[in-house]
């Protein structure tokens, strides 16, 4: 029997060839320089901020190109398919503002070069699976279980590499003993179970200068020295399933990648796919390992994020919490390229798209993420971000994730003269940072979460009914801020507080304290807080009905 006529016997079903596949999928008709990138979850039911981080490199290298980036289900592990996972990601990541042009979508896919959903393709990698077995690249095996653990155990007491490789499957030179020739063909047609491997021309066990080695450019980290692969990996399962390695070979050749960004945990995985690549024909992509996202742990020392430890590896915490989505791509990018920083300080007004990314700019050694940088990024993002905008995005989150704010949202122009309060200060206010922080922060200007949190002033809280009898004896809402302070200033003087704070402190043992700390107690008296934006302009936006209700309950 010949390689060619085994891999008619195993797939005799297979009409097509792999050139009526290239003639299906042809190259792509792009402008010169431009990148095709993929993204490729499996549809796991979490969709995390690795995966978020991957795909703002493929949608940044593709668009700032002029090229295409697709999205791209890999589900041949099917243990691991939750259900509506595909769903989940595609509106998670749509929320931050991922988009793709061609591929999976919640209606169908859309493109010419599907289908993009692996576990629909399988006749495409039978028939390339059915080529390699025809040039005796790759074989049948029906090696058991229990057989590849005593082969294991044998190679773990010779101290040598484990794995199935040159010498350890019988079936691997099946072309070169006819008795097993025999064989293979009786267990086929039988329906014996097996996998195809890969038969791998790589040198078992070599070392030192003995090791073969690819070079491989790699657009983060540069040129690196591959060793060749020697494993006989699996490349279809015993389901007639493909493996990762073998469907992703397969699909980025036929899709017409040219850049693929993983990260770095697929560098141990590179000789395979570079052998792979080569075997089937195909020119090797370009790939962009990314650095892992890394925090620094309690002990104060990096480690990686943990999908266990940290809550914040997940999309749905930023969702849930309410980052503008906005925000999250401006931090993204200020741990992606190491210029970015620099670039927005020089353009605080421009578009996030203006900023040139590259991959040479990015880190190889660990990104590390930092929430308190985050929440810094956030505020001044928010800065930039209209306040109806603002408004527009929290009545969507809380419709989505905290329905009990419905209140907030009766009277929106309300709500957006709350969110623009010191907004455009000579030196603005930066308050505003995710949704559920907001809320608590403009939480006084409505009835249903006014709550007094602080207490007052120890130097004025023998006085606190005084000071708001005076205050509201003098009130007059039509009054500009000056002449509104300087009410509050006369009633500090009665009531034998300094005019100011300085006079307080030079002579203590004459006042009771100073303006400061009576000012404080009408302001916890109105907002339940010690301390807030300006009173005055906080007491234009509550109306006057609401500040006397406020300061009647309080006295």
């Amino acid at each position: 029997m010949t390689n060619s006529a085994l891999s008619e016997l195993i797939y005799s079903d297979i009409t097509k060839t792999p050139a009526d596949y290239e003639a299906m999928y042809p190259a792509r008709e792009l402008p010169e320089g431009a990148k095709v990138t993929r993204l490729g979850p499996s549809p796991t039911g979490f969709i995390h901020l690795g995966n978020l981080y991957g795909a703002f490199v493929d949608e940044r290298l593709a668009h700032q190109s002029g090229g295409v980036f697709y999205l791209r289900i890999e589900d041949t592990d099917d243990k691991r398919f939750v259900e509506n996972a595909v769903e989940t990601i595609i509106s998670s990541l749509a929320f931050f503002g991922i988009n793709f042009d061609e591929g999976v979508t919640e209606n169908g896919d859309i493109g010419i070069y599907g289908d993009y959903t692996q576990s629909h393709r399988g006749e495409i990698y039978r028939c390339f699976a059915k080529k390699l077995l025809a040039e005796g690249k790759a074989y049948p095996c029906f090696l058991t279980e229990d057989e590849i653990t005593e082969i294991r155990a044998k190679q773990e007491e010779l101290k040598i590499a484990p794995g199935i490789y040159a010498g350890w499957s019988k079936y691997r030179d099946w072309d070169k003993d006819e008795a097993i020739a025999a064989e293979v063909e009786a267990k086929i047609k039988a329906g014996e179970p097996f996998v195809i491997r890969l038969k791998s021309q790589g040198t078992p066990n070599a070392s030192g200068d003995d090791i073969r080695r690819n070079t491989v450019i790699d657009s983060v980290r540069g040129k690196l020295e591959v060793p060749e692969n020697f494993q006989d990996i699996v490349i279809i399962k015993t389901t007639g399933i493909p493996t990762y390695h073998f469907a992703h070979a397969v699909d980025d050749h036929l899709m017409r990648t040219t850049h693929v960004v993983r990260g770095e945990e697929w560098l141990p995985s590179l000789p395979i796919h570079v052998e792979l690549f080569n075997y089937l024909g195909f020119e090797l992509p370009t790939y962009c390992h990314t650095a892992v996202l890394m925090k620094i742990g309690e002990d104060g020392n990096k480690r990686k994020l943990s999908k266990r430890k940290d809550p914040e590896l997940s999309l749905d915490y930023y969702r849930s919490q309410g980052y503008h989505p906005a925000a999250v791509r401006e931090y993204l990018l200020t741990i992606l390229n190491s210029n970015y920083e620099e670039w927005r300080m020089e353009n605080p007004d421009a578009s996030i798209d203006e900023f040139e990314f590259t991959t040479e700019k990015m880190s190889s050694s660990g990104a590390l993420f930092d929430l308190d940088k985050l929440n810094d990024v956030s505020k001044n993002t928010m800065l930039r971000i209209p306040a109806k905008d603002i408004a527009e995005f929290l009545r969507s989150w809380s419709a989505e994730f905290a329905p009990e704010y419905e209140y907030v949202f009766k009277d929106m122009a309300l709500l957006e003269q709350i969110l623009d309060l010191g907004r455009h200060d000579a030196r603005p206010r930066a308050d505003l940072v995710y949704a559920r922080q907001i809320m608590d922060f403009i939480s006084y200007f409505f009835e249903e979460s006014f709550r007094i949190e602080d207490e007052y002033p120890a130097e004025a809280a023998a006085d606190v009914k005084a000071i708001l009898e005076g205050y509201m004896a003098t009130y007059d809402h039509n009054d500009d801020n000056g002449t509104w302070f300087d009410k509050i200033r006369a009633l500090a003087v009665e009531l034998g507080y300094a005019a100011k704070p300085k006079d307080f402190k030079k002579n203590p043992d004459e006042y009771k304290g100073h303006v400061g700390h009576v000012s404080t107690v009408i302001r916890i008296s109105l907002m339940g807080r010690a301390q807030s934006p300006d009173v005055w302009t906080i007491q234009q936006i509550m109306g006057e009905e609401m500040v006397k209700s406020r300061i009647e309950r309080c006295m």
